[in-house]
């Protein structure tokens, strides 16, 4: 069995680790990165949530709701996500090269969407069909209510050792996508769905191995 086959007949939580490592070494490999792949390593030797978390911050910092950020805000929300390794100069730079009409902002959707690690087309739809099947009143957004019976969590070694109950892990489960400067309200937007699926994706190679995964967990 190789190891992707062997991490998904486990659980998805265990790709965490799997992506966190292959992060971690692909920074350390001492070639030479541009700020935004950089970034991107950044924040996913941080987990799934890494990703979702600096996006967190930057809808609180876009106080009148334009979804755009100015250079300053966009320096603050790295910092405080503890993405200390990015100098000021790649800052700028990154901050640059998205305000490509030199208005002094950028699209906080767009910069977001290019972040997050490439999506095939075929993983992006089948992670549409999970966020589709748990938002039964299709409002953009998941919670708990909508998780029940959709997302199984039977697999998960806490479930069987009784550790914890479906409750429990399902409010885990969503908080995961809050990122550690989340608010834990136990409500994700399909953009935070996407945006950490996106991240588990690339710790695996093998696009039938994701698709495997995303159907056992939502039973689709």
């Amino acid at each position: 069995m190789s190891d992707d086959e062997s991490y998904i007949s486990r659980d998805p939580y265990s790709l965490e680790a799997k992506l966190i490592n292959k992060s971690q070494r692909e920074l350390e490999d001492g070639t030479e990165k541009d700020p935004l792949t950089k970034l991107r390593l950044l924040c996913l030797t941080r987990g799934a949530r890494g990703i979702v978390g600096l996006g967190r911050v930057f809808r609180i910092m876009d106080d009148d709701g334009s979804k755009t950020l100015n250079e300053e805000e966009f320096s603050d929300g790295i910092k405080e996500c503890g993405l200390n390794e990015l100098t000021e100069e790649e800052i700028k730079d990154l901050f640059s090269s998205f305000d490509e009409d030199g208005s002094g902002t950028i699209d906080m959707t767009e910069f977001l969407l290019k972040l997050r690690p490439p999506l095939p087309q075929c993983r992006l739809d089948i992670i549409d069909q999970a966020f589709m099947k748990m938002d039964k009143n299709e409002d953009n957004f998941i919670t708990v209510d909508d998780l029940k019976n959709v997302y199984s969590v039977r697999e998960h070694p806490k479930y069987q050792s009784g550790e914890k109950t479906e409750h429990e892990l399902l409010t885990e489960f969503l908080n995961n996508f809050e990122g550690n400067r989340g608010n834990n309200d136990g409500t994700i937007t399909k953009e935070e769905f996407v945006n950490y699926y996106a991240a588990i994706s690339a710790s695996i190679d093998n696009n039938m191995y994701f698709d495997l995964m995303m159907r056992r967990a939502f039973a689709l």
